[in-house]
């Protein structure tokens, strides 16, 4: 489609006046048809993609969002822009009426966007409905929801692929602020996209300084805590591992320091947490203690901290919570307080405990029903809570020998309930290497003595080959410029490579005398190059 087209759309339809890096090459493609993973920052116009595109191509342009409220937000962002397509949501808040209303005015054109959850696209009755209807295009919002090396992985998501092929195949985009290679292959796999387009763009949030605190004890990781976040411009988030620990800093920061200090996490009623939300987002709190919770959806561009007081579980986490600061392009931190004892409560939110005879006796009640089982039933059947049962649900579709439709769950009855179950328990030994993995890539950036960012940006398959003077490692002149020619060093960066043991892999990251490799069954494996070399452990994939 002509530049022209694409640019006249953006100011008559949106009010955009210029298009970000990225926007255009990607919206071209949907366009013409082609399938797009787009890993852009939050704020850097990641809704300008699927909204430009999708006025441009005939049908209804359908948009996964995990959240009611993110939804509304997006939707709230088409009602402001000049004279952009109508859109409408579909989800469970909605009554008869505003339903209907919704449908006839999909059917009649007035309406182009349509938002739901990916549960709302496995009905099969909303599916039909839409394919009738026609769709032009699909956007995944927060895909690597997608992605089981996704930090956000959630089962929901895997039913897209499926609702693509039935909704006709439209063309899909998939975006995200947080996509290493890992991540952006699964959602290619998982989605069915073939030679997508891959935009990466503006990994590096060069106005973010970046800050690690190593404490030596609780009770002094705590005093600093309390000390720092007081001093630093507001607002700002402070993100603890545990629901415990959000209640006492927030409680400590307004007491001891004065601070209109919130509290959000799982826990608390919806009420409540809509409230914080609320609150912080009019600027009526100094600062919000979350769990990791508290996270899609806030799009506030003033934030000027967010300071995690425990490590979080991966770098995509830690990389997605912190890029909620300095939105509007302002100074911001981003500081992280660690302890490496702290990874210990991590691996163990990580460990899984897998009970092989649940399992058998799940997959024997879903596989031998004559109709799919809803969950409530399921759990009274077998003497567990509704919550263990969609655990061990969600198990067996990881492992391929069950599935989630509109009316509940059903197993693979070719597959006989003790291998289904050993499939189950494989993958979920899988997730836990996958998790494990994640939590020593975590610990390597928190440790390093070299530049932070540049650690960061490696992960994200991005390059930086000198200091970037807005970390802590190079203020203390501890990083280095980078001693190695990573395009020419004997395994470069991006590289498919083949281990003895491990089996394929990319390089994920080069150093002077270490490598990164990404093993999909194994996870982030860092290998010293001279033991690699001397005994052959890698050979290069052509």
């Amino acid at each position: 489609m002509p530049d022209s087209a694409i640019v006249e759309t953006a100011r008559e339809s949106f009010g955009f006046e210029a298009l970000r890096e990225g926007q255009r090459e990607a919206v071209d493609a949907l366009v013409e048809g082609r399938d797009v993973i787009g890993v852009l920052p939050t704020g850097a116009g990641k809704s300008a993609v699927y909204q430009l595109a999708g006025t441009l191509r005939d049908g209804v342009t359908v948009v996964v969002s995990p959240l009611i409220a993110l939804q509304n937000d997006q939707l709230a962002q088409l009602e402001d822009a000049p004279d952009a397509p109508r859109g409408i949501v579909l989800n469970s808040t909605l009554g008869e009426r505003a339903t209907a209303d919704a449908w006839e005015a999909l059917r009649t054109g007035t309406a182009r966007f349509v938002f739901l959850t990916p549960e709302q696209l496995a009905k099969d009755a909303v599916v039909s409905a839409l394919r009738e209807i026609g769709v032009g295009l699909l956007a995944v919002d927060e895909a690597h929801c997608v992605a089981s090396w996704g930090h956000d992985f959630r089962p929901d998501y895997l039913r897209l692929g499926a609702a693509r092929d039935r909704l006709g195949r439209p063309p899909v985009v998939a975006l995200t602020a947080t996509g290493a290679e890992p991540v952006r292959e699964e959602i290619a796999e998982r989605l069915g996209m073939r030679d997508p387009l891959l935009v990466v763009r503006g990994v590096d949030r060069p106005n973010i300084e970046l800050t690690v605190h190593r404490a030596t004890s609780p009770d002094d990781k705590r005093r600093a805590v309390l000390q720092l976040v007081p001093e630093l411009p507001r607002p700002g988030l402070v993100y603890t591992a545990t629901r415990r620990e959000a209640e006492e800093y927030a409680e400590a920061l307004a007491e001891e320091a004065g601070l209109r200090a919130g509290v959000y996490h799982a826990g608390l009623s919806a009420a409540d947490r809509a409230e914080a939300h609320r609150a912080f987002l009019h600027d009526e709190l100094d600062v919000v203690v979350a769990t990791n919770a508290f996270g899609m959806g806030i799009d506030k561009p003033n934030v000027r901290f967010v300071v995690h007081a425990s490590v979080p579980e991966s770098l995509d986490a830690y990389y997605q919570e912190f890029g909620r600061a300095g939105r509007d392009g302002e100074p911001a931190d981003a500081v992280l307080f660690y302890r490496s004892e702290d990874l210990g409560i991590r691996k163990y939110f990580a460990s899984r405990s897998v009970d092989r005879d649940m399992l058998v006796r799940m997959h024997r009640a879903i596989s031998s029903a004559s109709a799919p089982r809803r969950m409530k039933g399921l759990a009274e059947e077998l003497g567990i809570s509704p919550r263990t049962a969609t655990g061990l649900v969600n198990l067996l579709v990881e492992g391929g020998v069950a599935r989630m439709t509109r009316r509940g769950a059903a197993g693979d009855a070719s597959v006989p309930p003790e291998e289904a179950a050993a499939l189950a328990e494989a993958a979920s030994e899988r997730r836990e290497r996958i998790e494990q993995s994640r939590l020593e890539v975590m610990r390597r950036y928190a440790e390093t003595r070299d530049c932070r960012r540049r650690a960061l940006l490696h992960y994200f398959g991005d390059d930086l080959p000198d200091p970037c003077g807005h970390c802590d490692t190079c203020r203390a002149g501890t990083a280095q410029r980078a001693a190695v020619d990573e395009a020419a060093a004997p395994f470069p960066m991006g590289s498919e490579v083949e281990h003895v043991e491990w089996g394929r892999g990319t390089v994920s990251a080069v150093e002077d005398d270490r490598l990164t490799v990404f093993f999909e069954e194994q996870g982030y494996k860092t290998l010293a190059l001279d033991a690699v070399t001397e005994n052959r452990l890698l050979i290069l994939v052509e």
